[in-house]
């Protein structure tokens, strides 16, 4: 991308990953952001207090009229969108013999199908934009999925595969489409606190802004994707070439019964 003015949007804004994301793209010289999310107080604080133009909207992105709303307000503030981040979301957990398709449903409307269907609004601004990017905030559990996290792993699946796809096609166009898998994150939602105590597993523990700074890395950088922490890759690597022995190993022991943390567990 450009040394020009660029136009940055943010959703799941408002804590977290999200608010992490719009402090570390505030730094960039020439950005101009676009804070997205539920909570109006948090956003409307959160962009007096960053050093460039910051404007906001409250949206539940699962809404039917929410990416038509979106793309009204980016309408309102000049027209064009250099970056998106699609990083709202939340993650339910449960078995399926317990919660069913209804959890299954309930992950996807907002880890995936919000996601593809802002993207729809706003792609012909990024194309308009050109060079842009968009940057999908996957997860780990998007590449390797575990007892009682199958309906968040699902949506996820669903996200990297869409964005693999989404690359390919719209390369041409020159719209970069790229994505960060995040693992154990501690947010607003999942404080991670027996995580963090123990020695043999505070390092898969990260910070949002270290999600944030690979956001940077994909979006502006052109990276194509990012683990976080980077040792999670192994996991994906693992889940191909041993099947069987990844399987076991996740269907028992500590890591059952935990939920791998993404945008936020609370939605945005």
């Amino acid at each position: 991308m450009s040394d020009r003015t660029k136009t940055a949007l943010v959703t799941g804004a408002s804590s977290g990953i999200g608010e992490a994301t719009a402090r570390r793209l505030a730094r960039e010289p020439g950005i101009e952001l676009v804070l997205v999310a539920r909570r109006e107080e948090r956003l409307r604080d959160l962009a007096a207090e960053l050093p460039c133009e910051a404007s906001w909207l409250a949206a539940d992105l699962t809404e039917p009229d929410a990416p038509e709303r979106v793309r009204a307000h980016l309408a309102e503030h000049g027209g064009r969108l250099d970056l998106l981040v699609n990083n709202a979301g939340g993650a339910w957990r449960g078995r399926f013999a317990e919660g069913g398709y209804a959890n299954l449903q309930r992950n996807m409307e907002l880890n995936f199908d919000a996601v593809a269907r802002l993207t729809e609004a706003l792609l012909p601004l990024l194309r308009d934009s050109a060079p842009s990017a968009i940057v999908n905030v996957a997860s780990t559990a998007g590449r390797v999925a575990r007892a009682g996290t199958g309906a968040y792993s699902a949506s996820k699946f669903a996200l990297v595969g869409w964005t693999d796809a989404l690359y390919a096609e719209e390369r041409p166009h020159g719209v970069h489409v790229g994505m960060v898998l995040p693992g154990f994150i501690v947010t607003e939602g999942f404080p991670a606190i027996e995580l963090r105590e123990k020695a043999l597993t505070r390092w898969i523990v990260s910070k949002p802004e270290k999600v944030a700074e690979a956001i940077v890395e994909v979006g502006l950088g052109g990276k194509a994707e990012r683990y976080v922490p980077r040792p999670y890759g192994l996991a994906a690597v693992a889940r191909i070439l041993f099947p069987r022995l990844v399987r076991r190993v996740l269907a028992g022991g500590s890591a059952a019964g935990l939920t791998t943390s993404t945008a936020a567990e609370s939605r945005d």
